[in-house]
């Protein structure tokens, strides 16, 4: 039975976020972190999302999602089960995109679980861009997409929050949203085209 209520939630506005936004450059941030504009929008969804009981958080591995994750659900009544999972990471297209080793992300977020990531989760392979980026292949993250959806909708638990991105959330939901804006996903409804 799939779940009757998924939420996605993109991350507050990272340092890249900030940085691309004033030059349309790759400032070379990788993994970005939350800014201080971020961390207010943080603020702003945790009370907006106070009060629905979240069974599970899902949240991507990059580090901007797991401040957001943490900010939004660290405190929240229901208190529900945060998992990382690496398949709804962001398209890698990007410096911001290209994440840390599962050991940092452990030493740096002690109350996330991520000792079942493999030290390098994201995409690594081929030969990188002139700024050191693998650009992940559309083939394979249109497969990652339809894998996430149909994970989704294997899921036992009845309300969940995903946390993630901005790219990756269009391709799943057709629905482009802004830092910390959210959307509700149905994952049994025809996948979107884009």
């Amino acid at each position: 039975m799939a779940p009757t209520r998924i939420v996605c939630v993109r991350h507050g506005e990272s340092t890249f976020n900030a940085a691309h936004r004033l030059t349309g450059k790759d400032p070379g941030h990788v993994d970005a972190r939350l800014t201080e504009r971020g961390q207010g929008q943080v603020r702003a969804a945790r009370a907006a999302l106070h009060d629905i009981p979240f069974d599970l958080v899902v949240t991507s591995p990059l580090t901007r999602a797991i401040q957001t994750t943490q900010g939004i659900f660290g405190d929240h009544p229901s208190r529900p089960r945060i998992l990382v999972e690496v398949l709804h990471r962001e398209c890698q297209e990007s410096s911001c995109d290209v994440g840390r080793a599962a050991s940092v992300l452990a030493a740096e977020f002690p109350d996330v679980a991520v000792d079942h990531l493999p030290e390098i989760w994201w995409h690594a392979e081929g030969e990188p861009d002139a700024q050191g980026v693998h650009i992940e292949p559309r083939t394979l993250f249109d497969a990652r997409v339809l894998g996430f959806r149909d994970w989704l909708a294997a899921r036992p638990e009845r309300s969940i929050a995903v946390v993630g991105h901005g790219t990756f959330f269009y391709h799943l939901t057709g629905v482009w949203l802004d830092n910390c804006q959210t959307v509700t996903f149905d994952p049994m409804a025809a996948p979107v085209p884009v």
